[in-house]
């Protein structure tokens, strides 16, 4: 790889801010440029869905508890900030970043760190409907949950869904959860743990509905209720649509990236294109000693892949790769869901504390041919982050 004069970090992210920290913290020294679509500068946004949504704070311009930086670090960092700008295009070749207002940034390397955009549904454009991604969006949806509203529609019960569903209930409203798939979470728990989970919002006051999509929306101007594909509607006046996301790889189009659901990667998040890595949720990386590759939506995984990425940028080559275990959390209706691992189909579950059938908390493990493979634990974090602990440290079962 050539000198290295200027990176350019594409998403004012989590994970585009850890990899500029990383450049600078490996000695990076040259001109730094982060460019960012929305006009924040990073931010945490698990808060989001929960005590952001039912608290009163303005985060106001420095972004208050959810800023991820301050003016110090700011300063250390010696970043160009080119925020509320929108990346169009990648020309390697040309050595350039095009972006909005037909602006072109010459750069040596590149840190792909656009993340992701909620996925939607064929729904008609009505008032009171709403995504949750950004902290715009956010604002948007305190609003209304503030504006008198009483009955609230969250469609997809993944873990946004869920956290969602759980701050509408707390602030008072009466909440419903649409989900097509029979159980929510079972790719990612596992039919036994995933209806444990379930049951926590008949716990904290909600209804789940499993197995029936939406066929509709019903309202003129204004959402007031959502048609179900088994014929019943429910009222609504707000609506979430929480169904995932997928990563935002529109602009890499022609680029030469070999776009895969993400921007595939070794495992080091290096791609094929000299001088560009890819961090966070828009990353789909090899998993070492298989043929597998895994976009990982945690918040974890951006946090840490971003030295990782800077490293083997500034080296030019993979020199280390990134196999830090999955771990993510949810706090649901008053309980906080932690898991790690690398849990897979045929797994087994073995409870080593609690009782899920009680309602209460449990910590439990997943295993292969008696090795432990994954964690779950509700309510228990210091027994979990031991266990997380130990499965980070043992050697995982083949088969993955």
């Amino acid at each position: 790889m050539t000198a290295v004069r200027t990176v350019t970090v594409v998403g004012a992210s989590l994970a585009g801010l850890h990899a500029a920290r990383g450049l600078r913290s490996q000695g990076y020294d040259g001109r730094l440029v982060v460019v960012g679509e929305e006009r924040h500068r990073p931010y945490d946004r698990p808060p989001l869905s929960k005590e952001f949504l039912t608290g009163d704070g303005d985060p106001g311009e420095g972004l208050g508890p959810l800023a991820l930086t301050d003016p110090e670090e700011e300063a250390e960092l010696d970043a160009e900030w080119l925020l509320g700008i929108r990346a169009e295009a990648l020309d390697t070749a040309a050595g350039e970043i095009r972006l909005t207002g037909g602006r072109a940034l010459r750069t040596d390397g590149v840190v792909i760190a656009t993340g992701a955009t909620p996925r939607t549904l064929p729904l008609p454009p009505l008032d009171g409907v709403h995504t949750l991604r950004t902290l715009d969006d956010a604002l948007r949806l305190r609003a209304e949950l503030r504006a008198g509203a009483e009955r609230a529609v969250v469609i997809g019960a993944g873990f946004i869904g869920a956290e969602v569903a759980s701050s509408c209930a707390a602030l008072g409203l009466d909440v419903t959860v649409v989900e097509a798939a029979p159980l929510p979470l079972v790719p990612q728990l596992g039919e036994e743990m995933a209806r444990v989970c379930a049951g926590l919002h008949a716990r904290g006051g909600a209804t789940l509905l499993c197995g029936t999509g939406v066929a509709g929306l019903r309202g003129a101007g204004r959402v007031t209720g959502v048609e179900l594909t088994d014929g019943r509607v429910l009222p609504a006046d707000v609506v979430v649509v929480g169904v995932g996301v997928r990563p935002v790889t529109g602009w890499l189009e022609g680029s030469g990236l070999a776009l895969d659901d993400g921007v595939r990667c070794d495992e080091g998040c290096v791609t094929a294109l000299p001088g560009v890595v890819a961090v966070g949720d828009v990353a789909r990386l090899a998993q070492p000693g298989t043929a597998r590759t895994v976009r990982a939506e945690h918040w974890t995984s951006g946090m840490l892949q971003g030295d990782v990425a800077a490293r083997n940028l500034l080296a030019g080559s993979t020199v280390e790769r990134f196999d830090a275990l999955p771990y993510f959390w949810s706090d649901q209706y008053g309980a906080r869901i932690q898991y790690a691992g690398r849990r897979a189909s045929g797994d087994t579950v073995r409870i080593l504390e609690g009782d899920p059938a009680d309602g209460g908390g449990f910590l439990a493990v997943y295993e292969r041919d008696g090795v432990p493979t994954a964690a779950l634990g509700v309510d228990r974090p210091r027994p979990f982050m031991r266990l997380r602990r130990e499965l980070a440290r043992a050697p995982q079962p083949a088969g993955r």
